[in-house]
């Protein structure tokens, strides 16, 4: 595993976003049930966001729910809703203690009155940390944002606010629920599969991805060291040669 010594800090991705994949699973290897998982999950979650605050990331994406994962099982789903309400309420002092701001992405109005209010009041008490913006995406997809996006923006075409004729990737990107962020350097899934899962469709045009086959219950901080590790040795070219990059 990489060693904080061996991470370039002039070279740290703006944004990372991961893919907190392998719950169930880790817990089916230990003969629990698939909350267990989740409930041993939270370790995961604050070692990345710790990690990533000291190492300069000014942005981390956590895919937290899904809007497929509305449709599993009920009682999986409402102990979901409910250790993220314990989550968010325990861990609001730490995000204070450490300037960390918290917002979320994603059909928020779907989750339950608890959940809303608990994110909602987390989100304004954290809204003057400067270190780095954790972003929760709960009951998100990429497909719902582009759709969301979609709708808006042909409302405003409709009511005159812009010209079809204007619109460009900036004008689609500043309807995202991710405007304002800059787009993910970094994906980072865990569990070894090897799919984006309807995440961040849009922002991930130029994303490096970094799939690990550890279980996300099992992830701590060497592991996203060792993810920064090996997108520090790739080449970003967007679309260009290695050798007009050399000029430039």
């Amino acid at each position: 595993m990489a060693e904080r010594s061996e991470i370039d800090l002039s070279n740290i991705p703006a944004h990372v976003a991961v893919i907190m994949d392998g719950n169930g699973r880790w817990a089916k290897q230990r003969g629990g049930l698939r909350v267990f998982g989740h409930q041993s999950a939270i370790t995961a979650v604050r070692d990345t966001v710790e990690e990533a605050a000291e190492l300069g990331v000014q942005y981390l994406t956590l895919y937290a729910f899904s809007t497929e994962n509305w449709n599993r099982p009920a009682m999986e789903v409402t102990a979901l809703m409910q250790l993220l309400v314990h989550t968010i309420r325990k861990e609001t002092p730490t995000l204070l203690k450490n300037s960390v701001r918290l917002q979320s992405i994603g059909d928020v109005n779907s989750l339950p009155q608890s959940c809303q209010r608990e994110l909602a009041e987390a989100i304004e008490l954290t809204k003057g940390g400067n270190r780095m913006t954790l972003v929760l995406a709960l009951s998100y997809s990429g497909r719902w944002d582009l759709t969301q996006a979609a709708q808006r923006l042909a409302i405003d075409v409709a009511a005159g606010r812009v010209e079809p004729a204007s619109v460009t990737e900036a004008t689609v990107s500043g309807y995202l629920a991710t405007a304002g962020m800059p787009d993910p350097e970094l994906l980072i899934r865990t569990s070894g599969e090897q799919r984006i899962s309807n995440f961040l469709l849009w922002q991930l045009a130029y994303t490096e991805l970094y799939i690990m086959p550890v279980l996300w219950p099992d992830f701590r901080r060497s592991h996203f060291r060792e993810a920064l590790k090996a997108y520090q040795g790739r080449e970003r070219r967007f679309g260009k040669t290695s050798e007009q990059l050399s000029i430039s």
